[in-house]
């Protein structure tokens, strides 16, 4: 089981899908910046080369801003599948309950504390190379 007690159960889940409302409006706002970028500045017959490369810029920010989005959005997604399954709060990597503590800090946290900490410690053992 994974230690969490019905009124943080439903708390957690609450932040979570109060999180997926949140960035699912942010990806929304996002797409629709994109689009607007895409359109010509209505009072320019022939942009500058400066404007477009700023145009270009603005776009790259953009796109990048929304597919930071949708990566959280995948994110959040998953953690509320769990509930689903009754697998929420538990660690994807040993099986053992994540602390409610970790959880209410990190409410889609996918590992426990320890489990985490040696993800991170590979990690960065890699990146050393």
């Amino acid at each position: 089981m994974n230690g969490l007690d019905d009124p943080q159960w439903r708390a957690l889940r609450a932040r979570l899908e109060h999180a997926r409302a949140a960035l699912l409006s942010q990806l929304a706002d996002d797409l629709d910046r994109d689009t607007d970028l895409r359109q010509p500045l209505p009072h320019v017959a022939e942009a500058s080369p400066a404007d477009n490369a700023s145009q270009r810029a603005l776009h790259t920010a953009v796109h990048e801003a929304a597919a930071h989005t949708a990566r959280q959005l995948d994110v959040v997604r998953h953690a509320l599948a769990k509930f689903d399954d009754q697998s929420y709060g538990l660690c994807e990597s040993c099986g053992g309950a994540i602390g409610y503590s970790r959880l209410d800090a990190r409410p889609e946290a996918r590992f426990c504390i320890n489990c985490q900490t040696r993800l991170e410690q590979r990690r960065r053992r890699g990146a050393g190379r």
